[in-house]
Parts: structure tokens; sequence; C-alpha cells
């Protein structure tokens, strides 16, 4: 494997994990007020357009770091309407 590609999946695997103690923390607490919804709407778009990116170019680190991270995302997003 390339090490670009080696940073990139390191990169991607880092910004990616960063997203779970929240999702756990909002599961946990049932509360997710102080959660932006439109920072979290905007990302999320922003994320998907990432994920279509990378499907176009075939890079595998940005196509796997931006699949899990939408589905994180996305995961706050409902846990946001569902715990007003």
């Amino acid at each position: 494997m390339e090490s670009a590609n080696t940073v990139g999946l390191l990169a991607g695997a880092l910004t990616t994990v960063a997203f779970i103690p929240q999702v756990i923390k909002i599961w946990k607490t049932k509360h997710a007020t102080d959660i932006s919804l439109g920072m979290f709407a905007i990302f999320s778009v922003g994320v998907l357009l990432w994920l279509f990116y990378g499907i176009e170019i075939g890079s595998i680190p940005v196509i796997a770091a931006n699949a899990v991270t939408l589905g994180l995302s996305l995961t706050i997003l409902v846990f946001k309407m569902r715990y007003k």
C-alpha cells in the first residue's frame, strides 16, 4: 500500500473515531439540545459530497472514512431530532 494511502486511512480513522464519544454520550444521556442541528446538517451534506468524490476518484481511504463518518453524523442528527 502506498504511504499516501496509509496516511489517508490513518487520518480518516482518527477523524471518524472522534465522533464515537459524542454518539455514545447522546445515546446514554438521551440529551442533544446542545448539538447544533444546522451544523450537523451542513456537515452531513459535506461528508456525503466527499463520499461521492471518493467514489469518483476511486480512493479507498476517502470512501471508507466518509462512509463511516456519514453514518455517525446521521446518527447524531437522528438523536438530535429524537431527543429535542
